[in-house]
C-alpha cells in the first residue's frame, strides 16, 4: 500500500498519551488505524441519517434489539480473543 508523509498538529497532552499507547505498533500505524475508525464511523453516521430520512426514526423496540445484538457481538469477540490468547499461551 502506498503511503505519504504528512504533518499534523496535535495537542501535547494527547500526543503524550498516544505515544504511550502506540509504542509497540508505532505512531503511524496507530494514527492510520484511528483515522480509518473515524472515517468508518462518519460513513455509518451518513448511512444512518439517510436511512432515517427514507424510513423514519427507529422505534424504541428496534433500538433495544439493535443494542442487544451489539452486546452479543461484543461478547462473541471477547470470547474469541480470549480463546486466541489462551491458544497462543499454550503453544
Amino acid at each position: 500500500m502506498a503511503t505519504k508523509k504528512v504533518t499534523v498538529t496535535i495537542p501535547e497532552d494527547l500526543l503524550d498519551e498516544i505515544r504511550a499507547e502506540a509504542a509497540e505498533r508505532g505512531m503511524s500505524a496507530y494514527v492510520a488505524e484511528a483515522l480509518r475508525f473515524k472515517r468508518d464511523r462518519d460513513r455509518l453516521r451518513e448511512l444512518s441519517d439517510w436511512l432515517q430520512e427514507e424510513h423514519g426514526p427507529l422505534t424504541e423496540e428496534e433500538r433495544s434489539t439493535a443494542f442487544e445484538e451489539l452486546d452479543d457481538l461484543d461478547a462473541e469477540h471477547r470470547r474469541r480473543r480470549a480463546t486466541r490468547t489462551h491458544a497462543g499461551e499454550a503453544a
